[in-house]
């Protein structure tokens, strides 16, 4: 997470500080930039957009993504991470024995499956998504089409929750250069009205009235839009994650073996991040197995009987 957010640190330097540098290469004034009015113009229009354009829902849906901007990062172990804990589910839920995931599912904080790979335990939604989509196929006895119809569902839902704030941010976006216009308008009014004066004071309302145009255009193209662009991509990635999750438990459901239903996963993963089918068997095989309740007591009364035996 720190890495990320140092990324996002360091374009925000790069775009201000070569805006800087090449102003300062033109031997410009920094102090000439430093003007609170067109700042406040700028600022508070933006904000009074964003009060306009949202209602108060929506307002905690930005408020939420934009701080969720540090993490949602993917990489190749977080989807072989997944696709193991859904083996084990797989291998524990098949025939008879699917009853026996329901300890699992229905507390999975507590649960041996899920704590052997506490990434995706800290993963609260994709986790639930997983959960949630056992526990209707086994409470309700759904059909493989039923609990994929579900799962579509559910993911197309959060896309659209998570497309909302990225709306309302592009709106904002697109005012910015409009608001650094008002801002150079206004600034004009009162350079005209201080036409007849020194040609200094004029020549500072001219300067004010342009920086307004430029603080604008420049925090729509460098760093709202840039912002909306990273919601954007965060949110293809969790539909993306969300994706491989629901092929693999359809394909469970359609009646494939654990390796088959986590094969199905590994296809539908983006190519970048995408284990080699050898690297993902190797990971499969390494998993710890539970036993099921039957395959205890079997244990147990071979045991009993072996006692009985040498007594």
């Amino acid at each position: 997470m720190g890495g990320r957010l140092l990324l996002i640190y360091a374009g925000l330097v790069v775009v201000l500080g070569s805006v800087v540098a090449g102003y300062l290469l033109e031997r410009g004034n920094l102090l000439v930039l430093l003007q609170p009015a067109e700042l406040l113009i700028i600022g508070g229009g933006a904000l009074g957009i964003v009060l306009i354009s949202c209602p108060t829902r929506n307002l905690r849906i930005l408020v939420k993504t934009i701080f969720s901007i540090r993490g949602g990062s993917y990489t190749r172990e977080t989807y072989l991470e997944a696709l193991k804990v859904l083996y084990v589910l797989f291998h524990i839920g098949r025939g008879a024995e699917r009853s026996a995931l329901e300890a699992h599912v229905e507390t999975p904080q507590e649960s041996e499956i899920f704590g052997a790979h506490p990434s995706l335990l800290a993963d609260i939604e994709a986790t639930q998504f997983i959960c949630d989509s056992f526990r209707m196929a086994l409470s309700a006895g759904l059909t493989a089409e039923e609990v994929a119809r579900l799962m579509t569902l559910d993911i197309d839902v959060q896309r659209s929750g998570r497309l909302q704030p990225i709306r309302t941010l592009v709106n904002v976006a697109d005012s910015l250069p409009g608001l650094g216009i008002v801002a150079a308008v206004l600034g004009v009014v009162v350079t005209m009205q201080a036409l007849g004066g020194p040609a200094v004071e004029i020549g500072q309302k001219v300067a004010a009235a342009l920086v307004g145009t430029f603080l604008g255009i420049l925090a729509c193209y460098g760093a709202i839009s840039p912002l909306s662009g990273r919601l954007d991509y965060l949110g293809r990635a969790r539909a993306e994650f969300l994706q491989v999750l629901r092929v693999s438990i359809s394909a469970f459901f359609h009646g494939a073996s654990p390796l088959v239903a986590a094969e199905a996963g590994r296809r539908s993963t983006p190519l970048d991040l995408r284990p080699s089918l050898d690297e993902m068997e190797t990971q499969l095989r390494r998993e710890k197995i539970p036993l099921t309740r039957a395959q205890q007591e079997a244990i147990a009364a071979s045991e009993a009987a072996g006692e009985v035996v040498s007594t």
